[in-house]
């Protein structure tokens, strides 16, 4: 039998492609956004989706709508908007974004699964906002759960980027065995080694970089800035890319490496280890939804490693 996993904070379904990936049956999705949900239906259109604010969610309807009891589900899966603990942000503890890990711990304790993985950004344990990262640990072990957190790179997970993320994994008090996190598994992909064979159309670029070009330069002659407000980077060849951005600014800030074009979606898909085939209701979004998204094979190697070295145990035991 399959484990199963219920997601919060679904966004498209980065996390869920990952558990789909490492073996997982997904019982139910939890996201607000439209374009995410439409998103995320579009690839998994066998998966229940509560459309919907979090916090409106109770814990008998979130086991309704999944077909389960308390303390059945094996994973509880939660990436919490994290825009209140980036370091690109203000960082305040008071950010009411950073409320919602709240509703999270709440779900948790109403559904008690065995396992649950909280992802963040590593803004959380630094500077000021270490005591914001004590302060959730504190909150999600008060839930019944041994809870440990480490920050993996996914450069090391075959994902073409170099992205570092908070992922708290907990194991439910009974269970008597400790957290643990899967160690690297392979070496930086390169950018070239990702998206160097892909050819490309004019009409997969999300916008003409000869008219940027132009509109730039003309901005420079009247005394003016980039309304944009985005420098404009070529992606290193022979290292991993880059954090993703989260926004469709991101289009407007990575260039390609060696042509002189902004990416294409494709290969943001590839930059994220996501697969071609994967579904975007347009360029724009598909970009926002990347940028937001945990990458897949980041998360499969999570799911793999708790499948193995958690679940698997705790059948034994």
């Amino acid at each position: 039998m399959k484990p199963t996993v219920i997601s919060t904070f679904a966004g498209c379904g980065g996390s869920s492609l990952g558990y789909r990936m490492a073996g997982f049956h997904e019982l139910l999705a939890v996201e607000w956004d439209q374009n995410a949900v439409d998103t995320f239906r579009l690839n998994f259109p066998d998966v229940p989706v509560y459309h919907g604010d979090i916090a409106k969610l109770s814990g008998a309807e979130c086991m309704r709508l999944a077909g389960i009891k308390k303390g059945q589900l094996d994973v509880l899966d939660g990436s919490p908007p994290c825009q209140g603990f980036s370091t690109a942000g203000k960082r305040k503890w008071d950010d009411p974004r950073n409320s919602l890990f709240k509703e999270y711990a709440r779900l948790l304790s109403e559904l008690q699964p065995k396992v649950f993985v909280m992802e963040n950004v590593t803004g959380m344990v630094k500077g000021c906002m270490k005591q914001a990262y004590l302060t959730i640990i504190k909150t999600l072990r008060e839930c019944g759960y041994k809870a440990k957190g480490e920050v993996l790179n996914a450069m090391y997970f075959n994902v073409p980027q170099s992205r570092e993320r908070v992922i708290i994994i907990g194991v439910r008090e009974d269970f008597g065995i400790e957290p643990s996190h899967p160690k690297p598994q392979t070496k930086p992909v390169t950018c070239r080694m990702a998206i160097g064979n892909i050819e490309t159309d004019k009409e997969d670029l999300p916008f003409n970089p000869q008219t940027k070009i132009a509109n730039v330069m003309r901005y420079l002659k009247e005394g003016k800035s980039d309304p944009s407000h985005q420098s404009h980077v070529k992606i290193p060849i022979d290292r991993p890319c880059p954090t993703l951005l989260k926004d469709f600014l991101g289009y407007m800030h990575f260039w390609h490496y060696s042509n002189f074009r902004p990416l294409t979606l494709l290969e943001w898909k590839r930059l994220a280890s996501f697969p071609d085939d994967f579904q975007f209701t347009d360029k724009k979004e598909g970009c926002q939804r990347i940028g937001n998204s945990v990458p897949p094979n980041l998360m499969k190697a999570i799911a793999e490693h708790i499948k193995v070295n958690i679940l698997e145990v705790a059948r034994k035991t």
